[in-house]
């Protein structure tokens, strides 16, 4: 049996949990090992512990909002994914204090690791890139825009790491060095075939609102409309402004049209001030629109079943935004999307937002397919 990629979890309550991960993990050497952990999980000692036990193996780590396990929508979990090192060669690096962030510098950087990956590894053709990155350090959009740069024709994808509901700290850690406002880049080259992509079920109406008043910096909405922000989305509903929440939230999103396509600017939160705090990227005399729902389940399914139509993929490493987990919830689908998630073999981590190429994203299902390698029939 072909084992393109190898995946566990645990109970972060568990006493040996980190045993018990590296056993399910099985015999073999890894090219990378990548810790989804609960923020219930006492951060720190999980890195620690994957230290001990997986030995001679790069070992990169996040918090998240939820974890994507066996039985798809999870909570509470550990979940490791392994890429043997029979069919996966990568280079992994932390990218620290990302507000001081020099582009230049960085892209050389990923230029050279690239190059160098590329000329130990020749008979490895495949390749992206995958990044995980702080979502609460408000720098995802200049950060993918550099990398991106750098990459070239490389396909990049990731997530911001989260803290459950609570947004007040996630964390990262890249062999055994635990950090904050940073990301971890990791650089793959493989034998097996992939395909990296990104899904959402949103579909723009004809109900649009203009940002007037805004302090991008920090990714808050002071004005919609030259109305107080709050006031005036919850006008557009017809709700009172009380009663925003995520769950209205995760169920009004808005986009915002960036050439031929829409991408969502999730909204956050209600600050204090009766100002929108939203998940990304904001500016003074945007146009946003509001969106419809396709059915997330539905959708969910016919974007994976596309994934299969020449051969289904060995697994597929997924971040998903942690506000379709709570539409999900709203709309009772969480048992049919953890369904096919888990049918599809999913594994992965709840985001506070996705990274695509050189945008950072609200409200997608965003991964990697790793099908079998090309080597075996």
């Amino acid at each position: 049996m072909h084992e393109a990629l190898r995946s566990a979890q645990v109970d972060w309550r568990d006493p040996d949990a980190l045993e018990s991960l590296h056993a399910q993990m099985g015999a073999g050497k890894f090219a990378f090992v990548g810790l989804f952990v609960t923020p219930e999980a006492d951060f720190a000692a999980v890195v620690a512990a994957a230290q001990d036990k997986f030995t001679d193996t790069c070992v990169c780590a996040c918090t998240t909002a939820g974890e994507l396990g066996s039985a798809g929508y999870e909570d509470g979990q550990i979940v490791a994914v392994g890429l043997p090192a029979a069919h996966f060669a990568t280079a992994s690096y932390v990218i620290n204090d990302l507000h001081a962030l020099e582009p230049q510098a960085q892209i050389d950087r990923l230029i050279q690791t690239r190059m160098a990956l590329s000329r130990a590894w020749p008979r490895m053709s495949q390749e992206f890139a995958f990044v995980m990155i702080d979502g609460l350090s408000l720098a995802e959009e200049h950060l993918t825009s550099v990398l991106s740069t750098g990459l070239g024709p490389v396909p990049l994808f990731g997530g911001s790491a989260g803290d459950g509901t609570r947004f007040s700290t996630a964390w990262l850690a890249c062999d055994g060095v635990v950090s904050r406002n940073s990301a971890v880049i990791t650089l793959v080259r493989t034998t097996c075939p992939v395909r990296v992509f990104s899904l959402d079920h949103l579909m723009p109406t004809d109900r649009r609102m203009v940002v007037t008043g805004a302090d991008p910096a920090r990714r808050i909405v002071h004005e919609i409309n030259a109305e107080p922000a709050a006031q005036e989305y919850a006008r557009l509903l017809g709700k009172d402004p009380q009663q925003l929440d995520p769950f209205t939230f995760a169920a009004h999103p808005v986009v915002v049209r960036l050439g031929e396509s829409h991408h969502v600017r999730a909204i956050q939160r209600v600050d204090e001030d009766g100002n929108l705090v939203f998940f990304s990227a904001i500016n003074e005399g945007m146009v946003l629109t509001l969106a419809d729902h396709q059915d997330m389940a539905e959708h969910l399914e016919r974007g994976l079943a596309e994934l299969a139509v020449d051969g289904a993929p060995d697994q597929i490493l997924g971040c998903d935004c942690i506000l379709r987990r709570i539409e999900a919830g709203q709309t009772q689908k969480s048992r049919e999307i953890s369904r096919i998630l888990s049918e599809n073999r999913v594994v992965g981590f709840g985001t506070y937002g996705e990274q695509i190429g050189g945008l950072h994203v609200n409200q997608t299902f965003t991964g990697v397919a790793i099908y079998p390698p090309a080597t075996e029939s």
